[in-house]
């Protein structure tokens, strides 16, 4: 689920807050009617999921857009998917929690398939189905926790694929990111190939790490 619009931004502010599952959900199928038109006015700010499109085509070696299968993971209303069809990406699978949401995705028509999912539970998709994992947003106060979904990011991702996902800085290390990935290192699955820092939303302060794995064993 992305979150471009100012922290001051009344949805933006309580998704931030939330404390459960249901309670994220219902703010964002609240949202979706109007969420286009918000980041509209903010497109020039909200420069993530153009980064992230960038790096996810910039650093899959392996494969061109066109025939790279592609996972969006939190895919919102499908900002990072036009991205990606714009660069000649094909394949774009997109999974996030809320319905509406998913509603204005299809509606985009860059997307092969759209399914509802929680990402705080396993991914219902088998192992090592995709070429490129992208996720923009969703890692960020009140929404997604880095365990089991990075861990599933990477399961997902075909052996050679990468991950490319935002995380809100100020998460990056209290809320145990940074932990999971050297786990994910130490376990042999992935190499970092970068966290740095980015604008997330510029002029209002937001900085995010873009993080990009590249998985090195089956799973």
């Amino acid at each position: 689920m992305s979150a471009p619009i100012p922290a001051q931004n009344l949805y933006l502010g309580q998704a931030r807050a939330t404390k459960s599952v249901e309670d994220c959900m219902s703010i964002y199928d609240k949202w979706a009617a109007t969420y286009n038109d918000e980041v509209g006015d903010a497109a020039q700010s909200y420069v993530a999921p153009v980064l992230v499109a960038q790096a996810a085509i910039k650093y899959n070696s392996s494969t061109s857009p066109a025939n790279s299968v592609i996972l969006d993971a939190g895919c919102g209303t499908g900002l990072v998917g036009q991205a990606l069809s714009i660069a000649s990406a094909k394949a774009i699978d997109g999974i996030d929690l809320s319905a509406p949401m998913l509603e204005v995705a299809r509606q985009t028509g860059v997307y092969r398939n759209l399914d509802q999912a929680d990402m705080n539970r396993p991914i219902n998709q088998a192992a090592a189905t995709y070429d490129t994992v992208v996720c923009v947003g969703t890692f960020t106060l009140g929404h997604v926790g880095p365990d089991p979904a990075l861990r599933e990011l990477v399961r997902v991702t075909k052996r050679k694929g990468i991950v490319v996902a935002t995380i809100l800085e100020e998460i990056w290390v209290p809320g145990g990111f940074r932990d999971e990935v050297e786990k994910l290192k130490a376990e042999g699955l992935v190499n970092v190939v970068s966290a740095d820092l980015i604008d997330y939303v510029k002029g209002h302060g937001d900085k995010a790490v873009l993080l990009i794995l590249e998985k090195i064993q089956r799973s």
